[in-house]
């Protein structure tokens, strides 16, 4: 049985709808003005916080353990980039100078720059044996209160409604604690399922 929306929450549905297109509207032409590929800081973006990063990563990678690192670099993109959207529709920051429109956050930080520092520091405290937890905290701390403050210096970025980068800190520790936390279990799901394919051939 088909079911139908009530008329006051149909007319606030299509309020909201329209609204999200006004929206678009609005920044994509705020992009076209101020950030489209005929601006100095859409380059910026473009090579420096994306294409630098991954050609970075292409020469560097361990790639013994690729998969691992790519793993975990694609869970802190996920969570950084769902937490990076819903703090920017929220109002807690901004970014006056976006690499695309009409998507929430800083594309080239989500999806380049920032997973793959943390897939940097993982790779370095593996083949050095050093303490993983320590230098991401590190990496946190270095990205809230260094690169952030440069990035508002240049109008790259703006905290707002009381936003601090100690905030932006506790956001960093989460995000690669979650994201160690579910590379964790899925390192020890593949080994529980290689030993029991070993027992079984046994």
């Amino acid at each position: 049985m088909e079911k139908v929306m009530g008329q006051e929450q149909r007319s606030l549905y299509e309020n909201i709808q329209a609204t999200k297109e006004q929206l678009s509207q609005v920044e994509l032409e705020y992009w076209n003005l101020y950030s489209s590929f005929t601006t100095f800081e859409f380059w910026v973006i473009f090579l420096l916080f994306f294409v630098a990063p991954l050609v970075v990563l292409y020469f560097v990678i361990d790639r013994r353990r690729m998969f691992l690192l790519g793993f975990y670099g694609f869970n802190i993109h996920v969570w950084f980039g769902y937490i990076d959207s819903a703090g920017d529709r929220l109002g807690f920051w901004g970014y006056p100078f976006e690499l695309l429109p009409f998507l929430s956050g800083n594309v080239s930080l989500e999806a380049a720059l920032v997973p793959i520092l943390f897939m940097l520091v993982y790779q370095w405290t593996l083949n050095h044996h050093k303490n993983f937890y320590l230098y991401s905290l590190l990496l946190s701390a270095f990205l809230s209160f260094i690169v952030k403050p440069l990035l508002i210096m240049h109008l790259f970025f703006e905290l707002h409604n009381g936003t601090t980068y100690v905030h932006l800190f506790l956001l960093y520790v989460v995000i690669f604690l979650f994201s160690k936390l579910i590379t964790n279990v899925f390192i020890k799901m593949h080994r529980n399922a290689k030993l029991e394919s070993e027992l079984v051939e046994v």
